[in-house]
This record gives structure tokens, sequence and C-alpha cells, in this order.
């Protein structure tokens, strides 16, 4: 069973957003779901700071052994820092996914949005 941690919220595309000390500031990296289902990630491609992404913008590719797949904003905002430590360490988003595997900060007006899930409704999605 996947780690749906009850704080944070999630994108029908299996991305959350987790909040930071700032309220303007969020995580963004994929699901420990997603994660799961992709397989051992071997390389990330990610934004540099300071790119603009709309809501459901895609900002990056995930490649699996399995699979390639694209990351798609799940706020309106900039990028304001995007995790290095993943270039060289790719399978930190398998180990890590909301912790060390995090992907980038966005810096939002406003961190919620119609249509993220909490982690009942995305437990329902996943079929959890």
């Amino acid at each position: 069973m996947a780690n749906i941690p009850a704080d944070l919220r999630y994108t029908k595309d299996h991305e959350y957003v987790k909040k930071t000390n700032d309220p303007n500031v969020v995580f963004v990296g994929i699901t420990d779901f997603a994660q799961g289902e992709l397989g051992d990630v071997v390389f990330v491609d990610l934004p540099k700071a300071g790119r603009k992404l709309n809501e459901h913008d895609v900002f990056g590719t995930i490649e699996a052994v399995k699979a390639v797949s694209e990351l798609y904003a799940p706020l309106a905002g900039e990028v304001v820092e995007v995790n290095s430590r993943i270039d060289g360490e790719p399978a930190l988003v398998n180990s890590d996914p909301y912790g060390d595997g995090w992907m980038i900060k966005l810096k939002v007006a406003n961190a919620e949005s119609a249509s993220l899930l909490d982690a009942e409704a995305y437990k329902k999605l996943i079929g959890q």
C-alpha cells in the first residue's frame, strides 16, 4: 500500500503539494504511489529556478526503467528552487518521495486549488 500523508494535497496526475514554513511556497514532487508504479527512477529533468508555470503545465520529465513520464505543475506559480540532489541521486524519488525526493519549490499566490485532492480522495483515485 502506498504512503499517502494526510497533510498533503494531490493531483490526479500523481504529484503532491506540501506546504513549507512560507505560506506562499510549496514543495512539489511525485507521490509514493507514482514512484512505485514507475519503478527505479534513473533520471529527472527539472526546470530552472525562475520559470513561471500555469496550473497543469509540464514542468519536467521523469525517466524510470519502465517508462518516461511528464511532470505537471499542481498549481500556478514560479519555480524558486530545484532539488539539485536529484541530478546525482534520482533514486531519492523512490526512497523518500515526500522528503529528500522533492523536485521543485513553487512560489504560489494561493496554495489551495479546487483541483487538488485531499488524502482520502487520492486514496479513492488509486483504489486504496
